[in-house]
């Protein structure tokens, strides 16, 4: 019995419908998952993962 922090506290995984999703481009690789009470959005969870460092590239930029 898998449990999901929910807009309405733990709730077993098996009662709601999840749904999961994916975008990518050529600064970052998002993922998300969302679970589902019936037509209510219960819980939402997205990881980012950055292609580049950001942060070394915006200063190289400002140097050149």
């Amino acid at each position: 019995m898998a449990l999901v922090q929910t807009t309405h506290g733990e709730m077993d995984e098996s009662l709601l419908r999840k749904e999961e999703g994916a975008f990518e481009d050529d600064n970052e690789i998002t993922t998300w998952v969302e679970y589902w009470l019936g037509s209510e959005l219960v819980h939402r969870s997205a990881h980012v993962t950055l292609k580049k460092n950001v942060l070394t590239e915006g200063i190289t930029q400002m140097i050149s």
